[in-house]
């Protein structure tokens, strides 16, 4: 498998080319953009074009894009949220509006999938009138349009609500909805706090199309680095290989406050998780069983 980072690392600073060199320097020339305003400008298509070009230089590519969840992130206070679940029809049609000029910077820059937040997740404040299952019909419409006029394919994402369990988002996925090529984003961290991680991929069989990989302690969104919470990553990525998942592995980290010492320790779990899978991959010995 090849392994991806989400610039949700550097989420907090305006995405540049010392954040790319960073990446690159620890081995990931794979990148899924996070697009949140205060750190990379969707809307701007010479900041679009400068971080594809960017990207070139260094023999790098974005393979997916992050839709946008808020208005922006500033000295760690989180702007408000963009919601394709609001009750509220405004509400409502501007995540749209933010969504779209994202799916218009992500296939500028190339990106297969594009992982996309069904409302808002119960672990922050959810308004009233939001994570409204007749919203994100509504919504999915409009972005499945989005998605086939763009080439870029929609991952729905496992997030803490009712609407984004595994079986709600192959619920959405065969509904009479033509959601087109759209699959599922797997995320490992969200998964482990509702369930499991073994248990939401055995559930997403032959849907998953992309991954957020990061850990937690079973309660918080921490989006620590690997082998650092509580998932048992061997049968996280066991039940991986059983449904025949293949495609990308993207580390969705946090800054815990020394990036640089985030991303060694990112690299290591790339090294740990490979070996896992390599384990997995080695022909049996029938003289061993």
């Amino acid at each position: 498998m090849e392994f991806g980072l989400s610039t949700h690392l550097f989420h907090g600073e305006r995405l540049g080319r010392p954040h790319l060199e960073a990446a690159a320097a620890h081995g990931f020339s794979v990148l899924e953009i996070f697009a949140t305003k205060t750190h990379f400008d969707y809307h701007d298509p010479r900041a679009v074009d400068e971080l594809g070009n960017a990207l070139a230089s260094l023999g790098m590519r974005a393979g997916s894009m992050h839709a946008p969840i808020c208005a922006g992130l500033t000295s760690g206070e989180w702007g408000r949220p963009y919601s394709n679940a609001s009750g509220n029809a405004d509400f409502r049609r501007e995540a749209i509006a933010e969504t779209a000029a994202a799916f218009a910077a992500a296939r500028t820059l190339g990106c297969e999938s594009m992982a996309l937040h069904l409302g808002i997740p119960i672990l922050q404040p959810v308004p009233p009138g939001d994570n409204d299952a007749s919203a994100v019909r509504r919504s999915l419409e409009d972005l499945a349009s989005l998605s086939h006029n763009t080439g870029v394919k929609l991952a729905l994402e496992i997030i803490p609500n009712d609407l984004s369990t595994p079986h709600a988002l192959v619920d959405w996925l065969d509904s009479d909805l033509n959601l087109d090529r759209a699959g599922i984003c797997l995320d490992y961290g969200h998964a482990h706090l509702m369930g499991g991680a073994p248990e939401a991929i055995d559930a997403l069989s032959g849907h998953i199309i992309s991954t957020h990989v990061h850990d937690n302690g079973g309660t918080l969104d921490d989006h620590l680095v690997p082998f650092t919470g509580t998932i048992d990553w061997t049968a996280a990525l066991t039940a991986t290989w059983k449904v025949g998942y293949t495609g990308r592995l993207t580390f969705e980290v946090a800054d815990k406050g020394n990036v640089t010492e985030v991303l060694i320790r990112t690299a290591r779990a790339r090294t740990r998780l490979q070996a896992i899978l390599d384990e997995l991959t080695l022909p049996i010995s029938f003289d061993d069983v």
